[in-house]
């Protein structure tokens, strides 16, 4: 086996002894990528680092389980035979890329191959076929793939919850480690060949949604795109996986998610909102997360077919002879066709009772319409396979025996390997394909129809159709298959109601000519135009628009295992020194500080509210040195600040976001707005919807309404949230009031009124004083308090001062801000301004402790 020299690394990513991985002895060479460059063979871990590759090669490396290629061990010789698979996906997405562009391919073999076989064989197929195969050792593969993806994601992203041993294992950890495992096998793999600063990586399906965490934490900068080819369930059914967040995480690595559907693409957003607190928008008609500085872009487009490849096998003999066959076979009756794997969500048994019903209902019928049902080989075994064939075996059996006779078979069930040419032979000559699964992830076969019964030179003379002949297509589809909302000429069904079924299929061949010309012209147009190549382009093209801005910002890892992200921040921003202020503020004399309460100078989770001794000892040091003008800028209302805060005297505070405001303790209070007759408006349409939104609540401040959503359903709360705000800016659209949404809150404000108002006063304040400051500092952790970081600049840069004052505009948390600082937590705040307290003058009143503290922290 050749796995990375880290294999052993993966051993702190799930709880529980991880199975036994056998080292190889050396990794594959390097792809060379210029004539006489070879990329480093072992990406160091400075993951920062800024330079650009001078490589000009682009290359896409096309990631999944299995790789395009068939194998086969001759007999006589002993020695591996490989051939790519014409039929593969992988091998066909080729078509959308340009010419020059170099692609290999990362994934398993579907053979097993010796140790002593394997770094050969990797050889050979990587001069080969440009392919990279992981080999996975014997007992992983088969917990990786016949184990956790077949029977636990397969199951249950098809919505079938394990609840008895008959429907899908229960969670293993045993075989979820084995997942990991895999992962990081593959990942090993990829890092093996990547030159990661240039090339395009593209991971394929639900076997590897932990693998862009790997890549990420290798490298933070990777440029990397997933796209799901199987349904997203809704979150109703994914929260029950045990291992939710972790592969939520693992998808949330990549820069691009690609989905099918908008169903499907809707769920996972939905899930990382129940389950992760993230939102969503639309960002010039692309859809992006924002997930700690980075976004995260979703891709809603159905994979197409490849026209050429399914063209061809139109015109090989073997093809129209058989469609002579079937003519001959099948003369003066309607062939209505399905074309299936044989498992529990393929509806085939469904389909039957329709049938039957159809039969039963439109006697007419009887002797005159058959259905073909191609039965693929089963993907996986088990006992709800063997269940499905025996109900389709015996369902078949039974309409057979009631409406068939010497000279005619209803149903005719063909359960072998049928050859390409066969299949397209039946396609090109059936008047109505249906696909009926009850469950599906894309499902091709209705492309597949519509392109065969356009037909070719050679098929029209097997079918006897004139070359200038209108071409007829019907479909009967399941709606809950991936490619029925592209197809908006079908016939759409719910698969669980016979009736319908048995009423579309007698629509479809019913149906007048001409109608069925319009809609097979519509489908075709689609189909012919939206094929694999141009899913694929599409695909790169906006894999490459959102990595376009990789280098724009710095970005560093944080978190363990597989909860590892990256946060993706401006070159600019960097932690505040305490050192760094402390040496400015002991150089300046005129000091304005602005300070947040909760969050800042209390936890935000704090039970208690009020502050606690040592921060009224730390404000009130603050407060005491003659040069400097204290503010608290908080959302809170003044009662509880004056309460809270009386032991400082001299401390300025700002209630209600600066709607009241007042220099000290001895000063009144001033308000910077009088019109609040809105709230008579507002009151009764919040109570409205609190009513309707069991979890919500109204906040009631002297200045403003708050409807506050946090105990309510996510989704709900967020829809009743964007509702409200919709309304609100409606009735109070000719009042002096705002309204602004916020992290579960919709708030009605009077007009101008914002913190970063109070920040402008204050400075306005000192420079007509003759006090124009020369030290500014600002910390806050809220998005109300990037007002104040926006004001604090955008004043400074607008005022005729002597000089411009050193700005300390810091956030707490690393996040995207307007402020150029962060500090990690209200302790890291602490820390700073005990370091500011103790170089004031005068100095605490436990100077000393404030010494030993700051001396700890320098």
């Amino acid at each position: 086996m050749m796995a990375s020299k880290s294999c052993g690394n993966f051993l702190g990513l799930a709880s529980g002894e991880l199975l036994d991985v056998p080292q190889t002895p050396r990794g594959l060479p390097r792809v060379m990528t210029l004539p006489g460059i070879i990329s480093d063979s072992n990406l160091s871990s400075d993951v920062d680092s800024d330079s650009k590759s001078s490589f000009c090669c682009e290359r896409i490396i096309i990631v999944a389980n299995m790789l395009p290629l068939h194998a086969k061990k001759d007999n006589g010789t002993s020695k591996w035979r490989f051939s790519l698979d014409e039929d593969s996906l992988l091998l066909q997405l080729k078509d959308g890329f340009p010419p020059e562009t170099e692609v290999i391919y990362v994934g398993s073999l579907k053979v097993e191959i010796e140790a002593y076989e394997q770094e050969e064989v990797a050889q050979r197929l990587l001069d080969e076929f440009k392919c990279v195969p992981t080999f996975l050792p014997h007992d992983i593969h088969k917990k990786f793939y016949y184990g956790f993806c077949k029977q636990q994601l397969w199951p249950l992203f098809h919505y079938l919850l394990p609840m008895c041993s008959d429907h899908g294992d229960r969670f293993d950890r045993q075989l979820w480690q084995a997942y990991v495992c895999a992962n990081k096998l593959f990942a090993d793999r990829i890092m093996e060949v990547v030159n990661p600063e240039d090339d395009f990586i593209w991971v394929h399906d639900y076997h590897l949604m932990v693998l862009p965490t790997f890549l990420r934490k290798r490298y933070n900068r990777v440029k990397l795109g997933f796209f799901l080819h199987s349904p997203f369930p809704s979150s109703e059914i994914y929260r029950t996986l045990p291992v939710r967040d972790e592969i939520l995480k693992g998808l949330l690595n990549s820069d691009l998610i690609g989905f099918h559907t908008f169903d499907y693409a809707r769920h996972f957003l939905s899930c990382c909102g129940r389950m992760l607190g993230l939102d969503y928008g639309s960002k010039r008609g692309h859809i992006g997360l924002d997930y700690f500085g980075r976004t995260v872009y979703i891709k809603i487009l159905p994979v197409g077919i490849h026209m050429g490849r399914l063209e061809s096998v139109l015109d090989l003999p073997s093809t129209f002879n058989k469609v002579k066959e079937i003519r001959e076979q099948f003369k003066d009756k309607k062939l209505i066709l399905g074309v299936d794997d044989m498992d529990i969500f393929k509806g085939i048994s469904l389909k039957l009772l329709a049938f039957e019903q159809l039969l039963q209902l439109q006697t007419e019928l009887q002797g005159k319409l058959v259905l073909v049902q191609i039965v693929n080989p089963a993907r996986s075994s088990g006992k709800d396979v063997q269940e499905a064939k025996r109900e389709t075996y015996t369902t078949a059996k039974r309409i057979n025996e009631i409406y068939g006779s010497p000279d005619y078979e209803p149903v005719i069930l063909i359960d072998r390997h049928a050859p390409r040419y066969e299949k397209t032979a039946y396609y090109a000559a059936a008047e109505c394909c249906i696909v009926n699964a009850v469950r599906d992830g894309m499902n091709l076969v209705p492309y597949k129809y519509i392109v065969c019964r356009q037909g070719s030179f050679a098929m029209d003379e097997a079918l006897g159709v004139k070359l200038d002949s209108a071409r007829t297509s019907m479909l009967v589809v399941s709606e809950f298959i991936g490619c029925s909302p592209s197809l908006s000429g079908a016939i759409r069904v719910n698969p669980w109601d016979i009736d319908s079924v048995a009423e579309a299929m007698n629509m479809a061949i019913t149906m007048p000519d001409a109608e069925k010309q319009l809609r097979h012209e519509k489908h075709y147009r689609y189909v012919s135009s939206h094929d694999v190549a141009y899913w694929a382009r599409s695909f790169i093209q906006d894999l490459e628009r959102a990595c376009k801005n990789h280098y724009d910002k710095r970005c560093w890892g944080i978190g363990l295992g597989l909860g590892f992200r990256v946060i993706s921040l401006s070159p600019s921003f960097r932690k505040l020194s305490v050192h760094h202020i402390v040496s400015a503020y002991k150089r300046t004399s005129r000091r304005a500080i602005f300070l947040d309460y909760d969050g800042t100078v209390v936890p935000q989770s704090s039970i208690v509210s009020s502050p606690s001794p040592e921060v009224v000892n730390v404000l009130d040091a603050l407060c005491n040195d003659s040069n400097n003008t204290v503010f608290i800028v908080s959302g809170r209302g003044r009662s509880s600040l004056s309460d809270w805060l009386a032991p400082c005297e001299i401390l300025g505070l700002a209630a209600e976001h600066g709607y009241f405001m007042r220099l000290n303790k001895n000063a009144d209070w001033e308000s910077l707005a009088s019109d609040l007759d809105w709230k008579a408006i507002v009151e009764p349409i919040m109570k409205l919807y609190t009513e309707a939104t069991d979890g919500s609540s109204i906040e009631i401040k002297e200045s403003a309404l708050v409807w506050h959503h946090q105990d309510a359903d996510p989704d709900f709360g967020s829809c009743q949230a964007k509702e409200l705000l919709d309304h609100l800016e409606n009735v109070l659209a000719n009042e002096p009031a705002v309204v602004r949404r916020g992290q579960h809150i919709v708030e009605v404000k009077p007009q101008g009124v914002t913190k970063g108002l109070v920040a402008e006063k204050v400075l306005s304040m000192m420079a007509s004083n003759g006090k124009a400051p020369d030290f500014v500092m600002c910390i806050g952790d809220d998005r109300s308090d990037e007002d104040m970081f926006e004001s604090i600049s955008s004043a400074v840069s607008g005022s005729p001062l002597p000089a411009s004052p050193e700005i300390f505009a810091c956030t707490v948390g690393q996040k995207p801000s307007k402020a150029k600082y962060y500090l990690d937590d209200t302790v890291d705040v602490m820390r700073l301004l005990r370091g500011l307290a103790n170089a004031s003058n005068p100095k605490p009143r436990d100077s000393a402790d404030f010494q030993v503290a700051f001396d700890n922290v320098c």
